[in-house]
């Protein structure tokens, strides 16, 4: 597939510098961050990524930009494996999926409501690309506690949790005081007024008084699953 810049723009096949050593060195493919790159860009990074037998993973794809790039892939020489567009994630990937593998352990991504979903879902989906076994649950907000209390034994058996949360990003901090694993708290944009886009979250979780308690940025689901790919790239070292 030939893309050529529109008159006046710089050619775009200079720009783009994929770190394919990343598995290598850290253990990740290399995600792309999809939200401010044209359809062309990212069709042509993932023709790169295939050409280097290497998985495809793109973030913060809407659908309208997912058939553009679908529609670029599909048209060209090099269409090869097929895109996926997963809404909820709101992601692309292009390649087979591990399957998970056990023996790397468990994370389970928590959302306190279905408005968490699509950072939740990236966080799942991210770590599915690394082979980790991820269970979703959401619906475990702080305002019914009981629903919470009433996953424990199964979050028990979790070697990471993920937790995302919006309006006052309370629910990372209760795991965190309930049980010993690893909690990593996701502030998500999501509240009335004083929520301020996820800023309420943050603080409230930079701020949580359960030790142990690490927090990313507003809506990085991508970071906290990374950040429990480490987590369990280490355990027992």
């Amino acid at each position: 597939m030939t893309i050529s810049p529109a008159s006046g723009e710089p050619p775009l096949a200079p720009s783009i510098r994929l770190d394919l050593d990343r598995r290598r060195r850290l253990g990740m493919v290399e995600a792309i961050w999809g939200e401010h790159k044209s359809a062309e860009q990212i069709a042509l990074v993932l023709e790169q990524l295939q050409a280097a037998s290497e998985l495809g993973l793109v973030t913060r794809v809407d659908p309208a930009k997912a058939e553009a790039v679908a529609a670029l892939l599909t048209n060209g020489p090099q269409a090869g494996q097929a895109l996926v567009h997963h809404r909820q994630a709101r992601c692309l990937t292009r390649g087979p999926l591990p399957h998970a593998d056990p023996d790397r352990g468990r994370v389970v991504v928590l959302g306190g409501g279905s408005s968490d979903l699509a950072v939740a879902a990236e966080a799942q989906l991210a770590l599915q690309c690394h082979a980790i076994a991820c269970e979703l649950v959401l619906d475990v907000g702080v305002a019914g506690l009981q629903r919470l209390l009433d996953q424990l034994e199964n979050l028990r058996t979790a070697r990471v949790l993920i937790a995302c949360a919006g309006m006052e990003g309370a629910l990372p901090t209760v795991l965190a005081g309930l049980l010993p694993q690893p909690v990593i708290g996701v502030p998500v944009s999501v509240g009335y007024g004083v929520s301020a886009g996820g800023q309420a979250a943050l603080m409230g979780m930079l701020a949580s008084c359960a030790p142990g308690l690490s927090v990313v940025n507003i809506d990085n689901g991508y970071g906290a699953a990374m950040a429990a790919l480490r987590i369990l790239q280490t355990a027992g070292v």
